[in-house]
């Protein structure tokens, strides 16, 4: 899939998500780079952004992930996913970065690293894992760890 494909499925496939304004700065083999703007609909009180939009912005870069290796199969769903909250982001573009660590037959599970924009260091860590329906064979091997921790 292209970037522009992958916007797109998210905004007609993923309304409520899509809603958000979501861009794919990067798409590879396994991995994804997404962008959610700021929005003053994404503060919560205190001044940060709500982890609903966060939530969101998680699952689908794992969705987009999954979908680089496995192709357009837009029945593969989240079967579970767990979003660990490390520091409270300032309210500002929040950016996702995926990662599918196994790929097997029916099941994908991956990671997802938020930032908030300009900070290096992760707002939230996020691991899930996405069902998959009977598709064309893969033939791709992934893991994407690296010792620096770079995608």
């Amino acid at each position: 899939m292209t970037r522009e494909e992958l916007e797109e499925l998210i905004r007609e496939g993923v309304p409520l998500v899509g809603n958000f304004g979501i861009a794919v700065e990067s798409l590879g083999a396994g991995t994804i780079r997404l962008r959610l703007p700021y929005k003053v609909d994404f503060v919560r009180p205190g001044g940060t952004v709500t982890g609903p939009a966060m939530f969101g912005l998680a699952d689908v870069a794992l969705y987009g992930a999954v979908l680089s290796l496995i192709g357009r199969v837009e029945l593969a769903v989240t079967t579970s996913m767990t979003i660990n909250f490390l520091r409270r982001p300032p309210p500002v573009a929040i950016i996702a970065e995926a990662r599918v660590l196994k790929l097997g037959k029916r099941l994908a599970y991956g990671e997802i690293l938020l930032f908030s924009e300009g900070d290096p260091e992760p707002v939230a860590h996020v691991t899930g894992t996405y069902s998959i329906p009977p598709h064309a064979p893969v033939t791709v091997a992934v893991s994407h760890y690296r010792v620096d921790g770079a995608l």
